[in-house]
C-alpha cells in the first residue's frame, strides 16, 4: 500500500496527466483535451464535482462507488478539513484511486508477462 501513494505521489509532482487517467477523466466528467496538467485537471473535476453535490448528488455517489474512493477516507479527511472546498477534496481522491487502479493494473501486467502460457488460466 506504501508502494501504491509513493507512485501516486509521484505523478502528482509530475503534474502531467497519465493517457490512461486523461482518457477516464475525459469519458466520466468531459475533461477537455486541452487540459492536460494534474493541478488544472483537479480543479476542472472540483467544479464539476461541486456542481454534482448541489444538483445530483446521487449520481456523485454512484461514481465515487464505481472509482472505488474510499469512503471511510473521504469522510475523515472531509471532517479534519470542514474550511475546504469539498469539490477539491473529493477530485483529489478520485484522481488518487484511479492512479492506483492505473498502477496497480501496469504492475500486475508486468507480473504476467513472466507466466508461461501453459501457467496461465
Amino acid at each position: 500500500k506504501n508502494t501504491e501513494y509513493i507512485y501516486t505521489a509521484c505523478f502528482y509532482k509530475t503534474n502531467f496527466m497519465n493517457q490512461e487517467l486523461h482518457f477516464y477523466l475525459q469519458q466520466t466528467f468531459q475533461l477537455p483535451a486541452t487540459i492536460n496538467k494534474m493541478e488544472e485537471a483537479e480543479n476542472y473535476l472540483a467544479e464539476k464535482i461541486n456542481g454534482l453535490i448541489k444538483n445530483n448528488f446521487d449520481h456523485l455517489v454512484y461514481i465515487l462507488y464505481r472509482v472505488d474512493v474510499d469512503e471511510a477516507k473521504l469522510k475523515n479527511v472531509l471532517k479534519e478539513n470542514p474550511q475546504q472546498d469539498a469539490g477539491k477534496i473529493i477530485a483529489r481522491l478520485l484522481i488518487e484511486r484511479q492512479l492506483q487502479k492505473i498502477i496497480l493494473r501496469k504492475q500486475f501486467t508486468k507480473k504476467e508477462d513472466g507466466i508461461n502460457e501453459e501457467d496461465k488460466w
